[in-house]
């Protein structure tokens, strides 16, 4: 009876020791399964991180590019916006020049008749003058220039009108400037007012 207890008892707990061992067999492999996934998960997840990385990147690049174009535009604009100013002072500066030559030949006229200009009362005739030197030097700070070609100078139809030809029968005289009747204006190198003058022209008649 004894030896039979023994036996059941001893079946019980080969049983139990195979039950245990099966289940840490099974415990092992679980393990060696969640460390097997981690291991392929692992590329794939660094795979995954250069993907975001190269996104993260052409993103970017995009918004740099963006934001110097932007950059070069707003330059440009300003560039740009600044010529625009110095055309819009200079072209205010050259009308107010040309509105003011008037007065500069007014006062060319007065001095131009000496007879007159001398029977005035010398205070006053000084008084004239140096209003009229403050001036021109006030025009001439500005860019302006007077146009006065002279005798002899060869006549350029780019810059001078030529109002009267004289004949000459000095074959070195023709084509050059006789006389300036009214002179002219130039403005920071721009001519506002070509000078009007009269021409030698050869007198050929005498050749022939």
């Amino acid at each position: 009876m004894n030896d039979d207890n023994k036996n059941i008892n001893n079946n019980d707990t080969n049983e139990e020791a195979t039950e245990t061992e099966r289940a840490d067999l099974e415990e092992v492999n679980e393990a060696d399964d969640i460390v097997s996934e981690e291991d392929e998960s692992v590329p794939k997840l660094i795979a995954k991180l250069r993907d975001k990385l190269k996104v993260c990147e052409n993103e970017k690049q995009e918004y740099l590019d963006k934001w110097q174009r932007e950059r070069a535009d707003f330059i440009n604009y300003k560039k740009r916006n600044e010529e625009e100013n110095r055309q819009f002072l200079k072209f205010a500066n050259e009308r107010l020049v040309e509105e003011i030559i008037p007065v500069l030949e007014s006062f060319e006229m007065a001095f131009a008749n000496k007879k007159t200009w001398e029977s005035l009362p010398e205070v006053w005739r000084k008084g004239i003058e140096y209003i009229h030197s403050q001036l021109l030097n006030v025009l001439k700070s500005k860019g302006l220039e007077e146009l006065n070609p002279s005798k002899g100078e060869k006549f350029n139809p780019s810059i001078h009108i030529a109002e009267v030809t004289e004949p000459t029968f000095d074959k070195n005289e023709d084509g050059g400037i006789i006389r300036v009747i009214k002179k002219g204006y130039g403005l920071n190198g721009k001519i506002i007012m070509a000078p009007k003058v009269i021409v030698a022209e050869l007198n050929r008649k005498k050749d022939e």
